[in-house]
């Protein structure tokens, strides 16, 4: 599996030493989440959206309605030309996860542990057998099991829905962990770091429903990676 890309915005030029480096610490920020951040330029301003995401291992999956401005002016023309990539504007992706408050002897070293990717890429708008792969890939990064249990989406919500996928060609992966780095500072006070553990409760059932919680949903429960 080849590195990561080193391109003039990828480089790590501060804290290099929670740099990444390995297209495996890339997939690790990936499967740790399922929410990420769109940043695109709308109509000459930045917006940066929210969205959840799916991945493999080319290819970073976002999507959303077809009259969604940041879908439909953040990517230029955005369709797939003859090379199968797209011609529209790049875009900038960031996913972070908080793994921890680092509470130092000074303010001035008090931190984050975080896990964080960054990635730049010019966005294909997926049609066809690829938007429903697309789909699928995304729904099974969510809720393992889903894709197949949940009614699949039909011919008039696949025409409302618009799939990007943007290549995972240019990214960069920084990861801050341990204690803070002020040791040698005399002040004496408490310090250390307050860990943050995101997990999945247990299933609420919609009151409607009259089916049990499915195995798959119930084995979600739990922390996430």
């Amino acid at each position: 599996m080849s590195d990561l890309s080193t391109t003039k915005r990828t480089r790590h030029r501060r804290l290099r030493e929670q740099g990444r480096t390995d297209r495996e610490a890339l997939f690790e920020v990936l499967r740790a989440g399922f929410v990420c951040h769109l940043g695109v330029v709308v109509d000459g301003d930045p917006m940066v959206v929210p969205t959840v995401y799916g991945f493999d291992s080319g290819h970073l999956y976002v999507h959303g309605s077809v009259a969604s401005r940041s879908l439909e002016h953040g990517i230029g023309d955005g369709e797939s030309g003859g090379d199968g990539q797209g011609h529209g504007s790049a875009v900038c992706v960031t996913i972070t996860h908080v793994d921890g408050l680092v509470l130092a002897r000074s303010v001035f070293e008090h931190g984050v542990n975080y896990r964080s990717a960054i990635i730049y890429g010019v966005p294909r708008v997926l049609e066809g057998d690829e938007r429903l792969a697309a789909l699928r890939c995304l729904t099974e990064h969510i809720a393992p099991g889903q894709w197949e249990y949940a009614r699949q989406p039909n011919r008039k919500e696949l025409a409302a829905t618009k799939i990007l996928a943007i290549p995972l060609d240019e990214a960069s992966v920084k990861v801050r962990q341990g204690h803070p780095d002020d040791a040698d500072d005399p002040h004496d006070v408490w310090a250390g770091v307050l860990p943050l553990a995101t997990t999945w409760q247990a299933p609420i059932t919609d009151p409607l429903a009259t089916r049990p919680v499915p195995e798959h949903i119930r084995h979600r429960s739990g922390p996430l990676p």
